[in-house]
């Protein structure tokens, strides 16, 4: 997962300006980058890893896939997943046998691709079993990037439990011993050819390979031990040189790759491809590794390495500009680098997770700057092809958004704060020091007594639309190993009197759909920079000034009020009204019931008709009929179509689901009932879940697996319930809990939702039959369950 030295083997023997690491096998081409408001395409390629081939970059990542871009900023996945097929390793399953049987695991981990001086392209492929260390390191061969590539045969295993290790002397030791996974292979300045690897366990190694063949010279066991061992959380290592400084680089993630595993991206360095290497403190790396007898010791390992990256996000507070939360990362790693050896611009290349996202990730690209100490510094902004242009000095002070990214291994995610550099070189805020412009671009900032060196950039900024001014830099060395090597970011804000901001405030103050209101409101107090709102209600009886909801009662008919907000900062004010209006109590708590008895209307009244859809929700198209069910006729699904319901049929965190289900088949990740507020933040009632057992899973602040560990059978019925209760969750089939827990998000206060029977926005369609669908604003106790599920069935 790694970026290399990839060079051409031409580029190998025509000389050393060819010879760097990081620079692309085919020569760079002279583009001029015209400055116009940038686009994105995303994609999603987990421990990319990078070639540059004539004018296209490559990613390869875990599971066989990958994308290409021509301008890092517009990606197009070509091929996804270890199956017979991927254009990749079209047979992969009879291709790789030999590691399918080794690891016991049928997928495959971060990648390399590199091409050798033979003029072919060399994949460096791995799996690992998982819940250990057996895993296996091999090498496929092609003529073309893209494929199809042919093994040349595993070279590397790991996990020999109780047998002689790769040293052909010692027993397995996986403390001390490598995980044969994540490999990247590159040239060092002289054209030898080297490869750093491995994941937790023994830590990392590196190996000297032999260019013809592509495999390491014989005699080398494991390689050399550069850092890690006892389990320490640090795997992903991606080697840059710089020419520039004449360092080498190693780049490492720290933590666990998942949204809360804490995952961060460290940098050491070393004259040597092969070490000793050190971070900014001078602190030789070699033996860094957790504490005898631990297993992921993140505390013995964290005060080492300069950390350029960890959880944060860029806050957005009402009036800011944007949408959402702020923009921010979770859990960035599987890192790789290119260089463009025509201009000296280096650029980072991985994977992220997002604040309350769950475990989608994207392919993200940052450019990188060394520092006057030699470091290199993660520019704060997404890359959208900014020209290297030298900074406005004029521009520079002003307010800024504000991360101190740290030296912890957490899951926290780092929120910004005020930061503001004075004209006059004084910075206030959340911290106090001085700065200055030097060299250009160089930025030296002293904030709370510690010193950073860095760069000012100018970059594009998705929030505002706009190009700003940016900082990134890094702490030198300090007698405390925690605050060296620590990486402060800035990206400026715009620049407004009182009365701009209360207008901003005032236009962007949203209470989302007020026309179904059933729970409590939750109203803001306060907007950006430093914004005062406070409330008033026309009839607090029904809707209080703090957002308490008192609904009328059931035959009372629905209740009018109007908020009003006053929006305040120093002498500039503002209102704002909104129309609310309160609905009744549901009888017994009862949503809608959606009886399929030959169509799709709610019973109760209270919601509009379902329509059917096709394959997808939003998919036009669609065929549904109807059969005998449980209560008079049931709806049949076709396995292309689906029924897509009313928005607002869920708006809080306490509700409860019941219908009955009758499949033709099963399969796996299909959905029975599907709600959610976006693509990110989910509810899914799942025949048979990943696990193989009939689930209910959800996507939000955090994942969640409600694993009943019991399957719903096929061609009969079957009756199925979950209930939420403020994050509690409840699964019944037929009457008996089977799932008990707690910890899902709240994915639908403040939304209006989506919601489905039999599609969501990615899976197979459901196949058999549905019948009854109820959604109740209560959690259905025991005794309510077993009521409904003790109806007399027929197939």
């Amino acid at each position: 997962m790694d970026l290399k030295v990839k060079r051409s083997v031409m580029a190998v023997m025509l000389g050393m300006s060819f010879l760097l690491p990081n620079t692309a096998a085919m020569a760079e081409t002279n583009q001029t980058v015209v400055e116009t408001d940038p686009t994105f395409s995303n994609v999603s390629v987990h421990d990319p890893d990078v070639i540059k081939v004539n004018d296209t970059y490559y990613v390869f990542g875990s599971h066989l896939a990958v994308a290409k871009s021509t301008d890092l900023t517009h990606w197009e996945k070509i091929a996804d997943g270890v199956a017979d097929g991927n254009k990749v390793i079209p047979n992969v399953q009879e291709e790789l046998k030999d590691t399918f049987a080794w690891t016991q695991s049928n997928d495959l981990w971060a990648p390399d691709v590199i091409q050798l001086p033979d003029g072919k392209f060399y994949m460096y492929y791995d799996n690992c079993k998982g819940d250990s260390p057996r895993s296996a390191l091999g090498v496929a061969v092609a003529d073309n990037v893209e494929g199809p590539y042919k093994d040349l045969g595993i070279f590397l295993k790991s996990g020999m439990w109780g047998e002689i290790s790769e040293d052909g002397k010692t027993i397995y030791d996986a403390t001390k011993q490598p995980n044969t996974v994540d490999p990247d292979v590159f040239f060092d300045k002289d054209g030898n050819l080297w490869m750093v690897y491995g994941s937790f366990s023994g830590g990392i190694f590196i190996l000297k390979l032999d260019p013809k063949t592509g495999k390491p010279f014989p005699g080398q066991g494991y390689g050399k031990k550069l850092i890690g061992g006892n389990h320490a959380r640090i795997e992903g290592s991606n080697m840059m040189y710089s020419p520039e400084t004449g360092y080498y680089y190693m780049l490492m993630t720290f933590g666990g790759l998942d949204s809360t595993g804490g995952y961060n991206i460290r940098v050491v360095r070393s004259k040597q491809p092969d070490g000793p290497f050190y971070d900014a403190n001078g602190n030789d790396v070699t033996n860094v590794k957790g504490a005898e007898g631990t297993l992921f010791d993140d505390r013995s390992i964290e005060p080492f390495g300069v950390k350029l990256m960890g959880n944060y996000q860029f806050t957005r507070e009402i009036g800011d500009p944007g949408t959402g939360a702020g923009t921010g990362y979770v859990s960035a790693g599987g890192t790789t680098t290119y260089r463009d050896a025509k201009t000296g611009r280096y650029y980072l290349i991985f994977h992220t997770r997002f604040p309350n996202q769950g475990e989608n990730h994207e392919v993200r690209v940052h450019e990188m700057v060394m520092n006057k100490d030699g470091w290199p510094v993660v520019a704060p902004n997404r890359y959208a092809g900014e020209n290297a242009k030298k900074v406005n000095p004029k521009q520079i002070a002003g307010d800024y958004n504000f991360v101190n990214h740290g030296k912890e291994i957490s899951t926290a995610v780092k929120g910004s704060k005020a930061l503001h550099l004075e004209s006059d070189g004084k910075v206030s805020g959340a911290a106090t020091g001085t700065w200055k412009l030097t060299d250009q671009n160089k930025a030296e900032l002293t904030l709370d007594g510690v010193t950073y060196d860095g760069a000012f950039l100018r970059q594009w900024d998705e929030a505002r639309q706009k190009y700003v001014i940016t900082f990134s830099a890094l702490s030198n060395k300090t007698n405390d190993n925690m605050t060296s090597g620590v990486a402060v970011w800035g990206v400026q804000r715009a620049d407004l009197n009182d009365h701009q901001v209360v207008e901003a405030v005032q236009q962007d103050l949203s209470l989302g759909d007020t026309s179904r209101i059933t729970s409590n409101l939750t109203l803001p107090s306060g907007g950006t920079r430093d914004t005062s709102i406070t409330w008033s209600s026309s009839n607090s009886d029904i809707v209080s000034a703090a957002g308490i909801v008192n609904r009328p009662a059931y035959g009372a008919g629905k209740a009018t009020v109007t908020l009003t907000a006053t929006i305040s900062k120093g002498t500039a004010k503002a209102v704002k009204s909104f129309t609310i209006t309160v609905l009744q109590q549901y009888k017994d708590g009862l949503v809608a019931e959606f009886n399929l008895d030959g169509g799709l209307a709610d019973s109760t009244g209270n919601f509009s008709d379902g329509t059917v859809i096709g394959s997808k929700i939003g998919a036009a198209g669609g065929n549904l009929s109807y059969s005998s069910g449980v209560n008079g006729q049931a709806a049949v699904f076709d396995g292309s179509s689906g029924i897509q319901l009313p928005s607002g049929l869920i708006t809080g965190n306490t509700y409860s689901v019941s219908l009955w289900l009758n499949p033709d088949q099963l399969s796996q990740y299909t959905t029975a009932f599907f709600g959610a507020k976006d693509s990110n933040n989910w509810v899914s009632l799942v025949p048979k879940g990943w696990d193989g057992n009939t689930m209910l899973w959800s996507a939000g602040a955090t994942w969640f697996d409600g694993r009943t560990n019991e399957l719903v059978p096929t061609g009969q019925w079957t009756h199925l319930v979950f209930t939420v209760n403020n994050g509690n969750v409840v699964v019944y089939i037929n009457g008996a809990a089977k799932f008990t827990g707690t910890g899902i998000s709240d994915v639908f206060t403040g939304s209006t939702g989506v919601f489905a029977l039999g599609v969501n926005w990615w899976d197979t369609p459901f196949k058999g039959k549905m019948d009854d669908l109820r959604i109740y604003e209560t959690a259905l106790t025991q005794e309510q369950v077993t009521q409904l599920a003790n109806v007399t069935t027929t197939p």
